[in-house]
């Protein structure tokens, strides 16, 4: 299978690698120095399941170049998925399968929208993963899971072929959800919550989750997510916040969530996408979401402000 990797960070580095790895003909496509590294040295993972290099490995930064391939991973932070849609369309063919990696909710339409719902699968990894270096990426917690599936739930071929190639790499599980929605809607449940209220006490999972204060804080975070999925008619199980919280309680407490790390270091980052989606999404559905309204808005001045400087800066 001809695979390109659009957005070869963290998740997209060590996924794509992966595929690589069992033989797949994997493009990674990137800038910088991240691609000048990844041409010279390879694309070097460290990771908690062990070491491996993809030495020689493809790399571009021209999707016109690379002509049209069976899969794009779409690895991109949320944010920048509108843009990404444009540039990757030199890749598309007629039967080019799109997958989406983004935290959040918004991007399979967003893509559908502009590349054609035909094109699209809903997708969602867990995964802690970062780029260490250029040419490096570092898996450091978290066993890699991905999941995917037809946006209208119906069992589809092209799915079925993608679950066997991804069940032939090393480093990873790969499932088949009854609902990909649903999937969808019970990781942002839970990358939303921690996002938000890891960002706004600047703590990791194991300081927020402990705190009687803050522990009653991220349960009302996560109730408000899934008010809201059931009220757009996602079919929530009436168990998902508590088995949600399990899965919080089961984290490394040193646990990072990306928009969190991003928020602390500076950096633009999904809030947008995250707590400011459930605002804006419970508005829409006439659902109140307080402490998500309150967290979206004590973040949302320093997002602003980073913003502001990056478009200086290009």
């Amino acid at each position: 299978m001809k695979i390109a990797i659009f957005g070869a960070g963290g998740v997209g580095g060590y996924f794509g690698a992966r595929l690589a790895q069992a033989g797949e003909e994997v493009v990674f496509i990137v800038r910088g120095e991240h691609l000048r590294a990844i041409r010279q040295n390879g694309l070097r993972v460290e990771s908690i399941l062990g070491d491996f290099t993809i030495q020689p490995a493809k790399a571009s930064d021209d999707p016109a170049k690379i002509g049209t391939v069976d899969l794009v991973i779409l690895g991109v932070k949320a944010w920048q998925v509108p843009e990404a849609a444009e540039a990757m369309k030199p890749l598309l063919g007629a039967q080019t399968v799109v997958l989406s990696l983004q935290n959040g909710v918004d991007a399979p339409s967003q893509l559908a929208a502009a590349l054609g719902c035909e094109h699209i699968l809903g997708g969602l990894c867990h995964i802690s993963v970062l780029i260490a270096a250029p040419g490096v990426i570092r898996h450091v917690a978290i066993p890699p899971r991905i999941a995917f599936g037809e946006l209208d739930t119906r069992p589809s071929a092209r799915v079925e072929s993608l679950r066997k190639v991804f069940a032939g790499c090393q480093g990873l599980t790969v499932n088949v959800p009854p609902d990909i929605n649903v999937a969808l809607w019970e990781k942002f449940m839970f990358i939303a919550s921690v996002s938000g209220l890891g960002a706004a006490t600047r703590q990791p999972i194991g300081g927020f989750r402990s705190l009687p204060e803050t522990r009653r804080l991220l349960l009302a975070a996560l109730e408000e997510v899934a008010a809201v999925a059931r009220a757009k008619g996602i079919a929530l199980a009436d168990d998902a916040v508590n088995r949600t919280l399990v899965t919080i309680d089961g984290l490394p407490p040193a646990t990072l969530a990306s928009m969190q790390n991003d928020i602390m270091n500076g950096r633009p980052s999904e809030l947008e996408s995250q707590t400011g989606a459930v605002v804006r999404m419970g508005r829409e559905a006439g659902v109140p979401t307080p402490v998500n309204e309150f967290l979206y808005a004590i973040l949302l001045p320093m997002e602003i402000n980073v913003r502001r400087g990056a478009a200086k800066v290009h």
